[in-house]
């Protein structure tokens, strides 16, 4: 009976020692979800009249960023995103068309949301051939001086055969 009794002392503890995350009002939320769904629709439509450089306005341009694809880690830091965007995807891929759908927002704190998306996108590459891709989007939106951006992103992408 002790021993119960500690073991749940100790994780009531424990749980409200890691529940210090920031109380947000309806309203608060509400204005989180609608700006980070407005970064998520730049983002589309950007990278669909840019090309792939337009994904590193919406990167969060600090050493913490970071990018993982399939489970493997893609761009450690944003300084290996830039650098494999503007000197080898940019040659690689003409054109992306990126497309959203059920776009999930869960806000964090006023600064911090989780993002998650299924997508389908249109790639065309240096060759002319269009080649589809769907999947799903998962990340963190951190809010900046400089608005909204990912602090980190994970694409899983659907294979078929």
């Amino acid at each position: 009976m002790k021993r119960t009794t500690i073991l749940i002392t100790l994780i009531v503890f424990a749980i409200s020692c890691s529940n210090n995350t920031e109380s947000l009002k309806p309203k608060q939320v509400s204005d989180i979800q609608d700006s980070v769904r407005q970064m998520a629709e730049s983002i589309a439509k950007n990278v669909s009249h840019e090309g792939p450089t337009a994904w590193l306005r919406y990167f969060e341009n600090t050493p913490a960023f970071f990018m993982a694809s399939e489970g493997q880690l893609v761009f450690p830091n944003n300084d290996s995103a830039k650098n494999f965007i503007n000197n080898i995807l940019v040659k690689s891929i003409s054109k992306i068309e990126l497309h959203w759908s059920n776009i999930r927002i869960d806000p964090f704190t006023s600064k911090l949301a989780g993002i998650a998306a299924i997508f389908h996108e249109d790639i065309t590459d240096s060759a002319g051939s269009k080649l589809p891709h769907d999947g799903y989007f998962t990340g963190i939106a951190h809010q900046t001086s400089q608005g909204w951006k990912l602090h980190n992103a994970h694409w899983s992408i659907i294979v078929t055969h």
